[in-house]
């Protein structure tokens, strides 16, 4: 009996061992297969590509000229992931013109619009001032489309490594179906995203876009597109990006007659804004919004949970055009001929001190001169 108690016992603990096994794998599957899901969406549009393939969005740099009848957008996509093509659609409220970018705008912008450097100094020293630190004398550490009548094709053009079709649409399953003959398979829920565009009768810039070298990977920083439409106030779409499926970070700038200030947060984190100013618009900045004063606006955003986007982003003019640059504070010690001014001064002070005391001492040990005794009675 107690034999065939053991043996139940061993049955029943690897037949435990067994569904236990069975869990884990099961929970990797779903993992592997979680971990798999492409990124259908970036901040501006929706990025689709093709099956067995993945790509993502990880920062979005924007460019909105708007002077009050036109709106200009140039867009600069960082992508990662293992697709070798993918394709790109970003609505839009008028007929769109598409274009190359220039590169160097969003760096000129970014050279506008950097921290601005004061140098501040102090007297005492800190914690890495000698003699603090072990090193003193020694330099300082440095800064460091099918044939459907649902969908037409208002134009297509090839554009560098992009080939840009722009599109009207009436039902937006008849824009999955256009990218899906032409290669891709999209999400159903891309269709329930396009809805509110498709009910404004907006229309769309779609994108495919490629390596140069054919297989290689898209990733890296793409080549900027620059989009043109009327609009009769600036507005930049987002609501598609609510199909992302990571967090979402967008960096805009806002060229426009004056200050502007987003409507809403559209469900991401409140926008930061890191620069606002007028300026004389040079270089790639003059080439693309022209040669007019222009006050400038950086918005920086993230997006957590893509999911709760709910509009796109519409801007309006602030009470005032106040400025507001970032500043970064350098901090310094104080010094004079590369000797920090508090040893001097504490070296004078104590030698004032010394010779104070020296003078007072000296005065208390003075020998006092004796008087004369007075002369002697003659007798």
């Amino acid at each position: 009996m107690r034999v065939a108690a053991d043996a139940t016992t061993g049955t029943t603990a690897a037949a435990g061992r067994r569904r236990a096994l069975c869990v884990v794998l099961l929970l990797l599957a779903v993992q592997l297969v979680w971990l798999a899901r492409p990124a259908y969406a970036c901040g501006c549009g929706a990025m689709v590509h093709g099956p067995n393939t993945t790509i993502g969005v990880h920062h979005e740099t924007s460019v909105v000229r708007w002077d009050g009848a036109t709106e200009q957008i140039s867009m600069s996509l960082s992508v990662y992931g293992t697709a070798p093509d993918a394709a790109w659609i970003m609505p839009v409220p008028h007929r769109a013109t598409v274009r190359l970018g220039d590169p160097e705008l969003a760096d000129e912008l970014s050279r506008i619009t950097e921290p601005v450097t004061e140098y501040r100094h102090y007297f005492w020293p800190h914690a890495g001032d000698w003699p603090f630190r072990s090193d003193f004398g020694g330099a300082g550490d440095a800064a460091a489309p099918p044939a459907d009548s649902s969908v037409g094709v208002v134009g297509r053009e090839r554009l560098g490594p992009f080939d840009v079709a722009r599109l009207t649409a009436t039902d937006p399953d008849a824009l999955r179906g256009w990218l899906a003959a032409n290669g891709f398979t999209l999400p159903p829920a891309l269709a329930t995203a396009l809805r509110p565009y498709v009910d404004r009768h907006w229309e769309y810039v779609a994108v495919r876009l490629a390596p140069a070298d054919h297989g290689t990977r898209l990733t890296g920083t793409l080549d900027p597109l620059l989009l043109s439409f009327a609009s009769g106030h600036p507005v930049y779409p987002m609501r598609l990006s609510r199909l992302a499926t990571t967090p979402q970070e967008l960096s805009l700038y806002l060229l426009a007659p004056h200050r502007m200030a987003p409507r809403s947060a559209i469900g991401g984190a409140p926008p930061h804004v890191s620069y606002a100013g007028r300026i004389q618009p040079q270089g790639a900045v003059r080439d693309f919004a022209g040669p007019a004063p222009a006050f400038l606006t950086t918005f920086d955003q993230s997006f957590p949970r893509p999911q709760r986007i709910d509009d796109d982003h519409e801007f309006r003019r602030t009470a005032a055009d106040t400025p507001y640059h970032r500043v970064h504070y350098a901090y310094s010690l104080l010094q004079v001929g590369g000797i920090p001014l508090w040893i001097p001064t504490m070296g004078g002070g104590t030698l004032l001190l010394l010779m104070a005391a020296a003078a007072l001492t000296a005065g208390r040990r003075r020998p006092t001169a004796t008087p004369a005794p007075p002369p002697a009675s003659p007798v």
